[in-house]
């Protein structure tokens, strides 16, 4: 079984948006508030986080997770990569680095974004990360692995304890994800002209911040219980899709369940969103059923 629960599902400035006074923003529903898109996955004895934004340790905190084995990252926005260095945590309680799953071009920004944690010479307390490069490939999460485990060095930082006993300096490893009995899909699409990732995990499949699906990636899509589609607004947008866009998308996907997420404060409150969306699917015939995600909730396949 696969379980995928919201940590976020908001757009890139959360519901509500700071100083908005609109009804969306001040709304008392708690399914109105909505962290930076991300998503938690279990499967295979794995869990597994999708995206780590600014509001990572508040998701965190808020689900009680204790143990990652592996972030995927979709792309390098900051919305979506902004808490990175809150993994800190995880390499003290695990005493291990965090596996990082990425394409190239993220991890060039996450070069220039987080440069003391690639240093040769790094600062005390630096994150550890074992960086695993994917692409439009099938690829396989692992449980932790590494070097053995993290020791700290009062003012020093990590080290790896060696069999012999010895330290052996850290060196967040750049490596080639597996691709041997693969585990997730990657689905290729486009936000505004920039490539981006989704991923189907079994029969759940997970896609933010897109605009373009191409044609070809549909067929992974298909047989799906749970499909999550972005919307941010009722008007097309040049990176995201529109409603009508997702809708349409979600028709032609044809999962028994379609989340909308990384929603933005332009659409209704959730309980007049979600009779606006049973409305809007009966009129165009879309058998999917269409709701909007909210943050805390869990589906599974």
């Amino acid at each position: 079984m696969t379980r995928l629960t919201f940590l976020g599902t908001g757009t890139s400035q959360g519901v509500p948006i700071i100083g908005c006074q609109c009804a969306v923003c001040k709304s008392a529903d708690s399914k109105d508030k909505r962290f930076r898109s991300s998503a938690l996955v279990e499967m295979d004895g794995l869990t597994i986080l999708v995206d780590a934004g600014p509001d990572f340790r508040s998701q965190m905190l808020a689900h009680d997770v204790r143990h990652l084995d592996a972030i995927l990252l979709t792309h390098n926005h900051k919305d979506h990569t902004g808490g990175l260095d809150d993994v800190r945590s995880f390499n003290y309680i695990d005493r291990k680095a965090a596996e990082i799953y990425c394409e190239e071009r993220v991890l060039e920004t996450l070069r220039n974004d987080y440069a003391y944690a690639f240093a040769e010479h790094k600062y005390p307390g630096a994150p550890e990360w074992h960086v695993h490069l994917i692409d439009e490939r099938p690829f396989r999460v692992d449980s932790l692995r590494g070097t053995g485990e993290l020791e700290w060095v009062h003012d020093i930082g990590y080290f790896y304890r060696q069999a012999d006993g010895s330290l052996k300096p850290s060196d967040n490893a750049v490596v080639e994800a597996s691709h041997d009995d693969a585990n997730v899909i990657p689905i290729r699409g486009l936000h505004g002209q920039m490539p981006v990732l989704g991923f189907r995990f079994g029969n759940i499949a997970y896609i933010t911040d897109m605009s373009t699906l191409p044609e070809r990636e549909l067929e992974k899509l298909r047989g799906l219980e749970h499909v999550t589609l972005n919307t941010v607004s009722y008007h097309p947008h040049h990176s995201h899709f529109s409603l009508e866009e997702a809708l349409a998308l979600a028709g032609r996907i044809g999962a028994r369940h379609t989340w909308l997420t990384h929603l933005s404060h332009a659409f209704p409150t959730h309980e007049q969103f979600c009779a606006q969306l049973k409305e809007l699917c009966a009129e165009k015939g879309i058998s999917s059923d269409v709701q909007p995600a909210w943050d805390g909730l869990t589906i599974t396949a």
